[in-house]
């Protein structure tokens, strides 16, 4: 077997992929699979287990019983801690199978696999240190000769559905917390992406974490994904995906009324001023649209110039998008890796046509990269771009970065906020008032002042508008994962 051949291939536990549920791989109850496709080749990587209500009915109760009785319930804040640690420790000596088959599997290049997963361990260990962390208060009331103070327990039961665009990261952002806060959990991964969840549950396993505390059911989001936000048996839904999904979620969610943190779509300004640096916010739009192949929720796709500069910085983005490598993703120097599905590739190529047709004007890429069978598009900007057209208002959700221009600071805070959505934004500029100023007026969750898609998993991240709510990572997650009990003492 050649070095290639070996690099494209998945490890033994994912051949066939199974359900994880109660700590141990199960077949679905339907018997029935779905394949896996590397996107680079458009070749079928592996088959899974497709989970339907009845698995996850039994990845409930499998979650249930562990939450409720025995080994988790009893495990001490700092025993729980270790084991989180442990499994970030697990993590990182197998990061290099973990990034190739991330890469396989999505079709990103692999040094941004690595970056995934490196920070993947930093958020279990980030939260590894939070389980002895989460504490009550007592409360000074006015009632005489009464003792009141609060508890902050576990919610209970998560079902965790994550997105196809960072597959391990994004599910370590729910799991991680929903662990550390002493919840159970059902994980979906989105079906083009379940693999590298799969071998999230097997170092699970390995480190000892008790079963049925985590549990995995690769499936169809209308089918698995609809049966983990109706299940009486889930106490709490954290969901990252498309805005549409969401609503969906939200209106499923409410008959049992469980809690629901969602984190949706993006159509995220990077507002660049004339006294900027602009070679550096060159370089910070091209990273802000580009990388991930922009199948980022916070994706910097407008990019919103003034108009004294419009012309030189639109000539440096342009020049860069040239210079950016389209390839395979496993190739030293690819930068731009293949779109993650062929259903992605074209919805991505319609709105490019679309751009077209409403006039706006195409100064770099503009169509398919002509690489093989594998689903690649060409970095694409555009510029004479205005707020009405559809590439300046919806999710693309690929490489693709609609350039307008603004007058003055107001214009661009108008423009900026003239969205549905409200994930993140960035401002450019050498004036530090300026800088914080529009900062305070843009409605987003994120705001980056001289840099873009910086993340840690100490810092919130969310939503406003219709991007979601709740927030993720930072303490202010755990919010998410525990509920809070008043107790009140009779003292006389």
């Amino acid at each position: 077997m050649t070095e290639a051949t070996l690099t494209r291939s998945v490890p033994e536990i994912l051949a066939p992929g199974r359900l994880f549920i109660g700590g141990e791989w199960v077949d679905a109850a339907s018997g029935e699979t779905f394949e896996v496709i590397d996107p680079a080749r458009a070749e079928v990587l592996t088959e899974v287990a497709e989970a339907g209500v009845e698995d996850v009915d039994r990845a409930v109760r499998a979650a249930r019983d562990a939450f409720e009785g025995g080994e988790w319930r009893e495990m001490s804040p700092r025993a729980r801690g270790r084991l989180l640690w442990k499994l970030a420790e697990r993590l990182e000596e197998r990061k290099d199978e973990i990034a190739r088959v991330e890469t396989l599997n999505n079709g990103k290049p692999l040094f941004e696999s690595g970056i995934d997963v490196a920070m993947t361990i930093q958020t279990f260990e980030y939260y590894a240190g939070w389980t002895t962390k989460i504490e009550g208060e007592t409360i000074p009331v006015s009632v005489p000769f009464q003792f009141n103070y609060t508890l902050r327990e576990p919610i209970g039961v998560v079902g965790a559905i994550v997105p196809w665009n960072f597959p391990l990261n994004l599910a370590s952002w729910k799991v991680a917390p929903a662990l550390a806060a002493g919840c159970t959990v059902v994980l979906k991964p989105a079906t083009e992406t379940p693999l590298t969840a799969l071998l999230l549950a097997d170092v699970a396993a390995e480190v000892g974490l008790p079963p049925g505390v985590l549990n995995v059911v690769p499936g169809r989001g209308s089918t698995a994904g609809e049966a983990v936000v109706a299940h009486p048996g889930v106490d709490k839904i954290a969901f990252t995906g498309s805005t549409e999904v969401g609503q969906r979620i939200a209106t499923v969610a409410a008959r049992t009324v469980k809690r629901v943190s969602l984190e949706l779509g993006g159509k995220s300004p990077n507002i660049v001023f004339a006294d900027a640096e602009l070679p550096s916010a060159a370089k910070g739009a091209l990273a802000g649209i580009f990388y991930g192949k922009g199948e980022v929720c916070a994706a910097g796709s407008r990019l919103l110039v003034e108009s004294s500069a419009h012309e030189q910085l639109v000539g440096m983005v342009a020049e860069g998008a040239d210079r950016l490598k389209v390839g395979d993703p496993f190739e030293k120097g690819t930068r731009i890796g293949a779109i993650v599905s062929k259903r992605q590739m074209e919805s991505v190529l319609g709105y490019i046509e679309k751009g077209v047709e409403e006039g706006a004007r195409v100064v770099a890429g503009g169509g398919r990269a002509d690489i093989g069978p594998g689903y690649f598009v060409q970095p694409t900007v555009f510029d004479d771009v205005t707020s009405e057209m559809t590439i300046a208002r919806e999710e693309i959700f690929g490489p693709v970065l609609a350039t307008l221009t603004f007058e003055d600071v107001d214009d661009a805070i108008e423009q900026a906020n003239d969205t549905m959505y409200g994930l993140a934004a960035a401002v450019w500029t050498s004036d530090v008032k300026k800088a914080h100023y529009v900062a305070s007026r843009l409605k987003a969750g994120t705001v980056w002042i001289n840099t873009y898609n910086l993340y840690d998993p100490a810092s919130p991240f969310g939503g406003y508008k219709q991007s979601g709510y709740g927030r993720e990572l930072g303490g202010q997650a755990l919010d998410q994962y525990t509920q809070l009990k008043s107790v009140w003492v009779n003292l006389r």
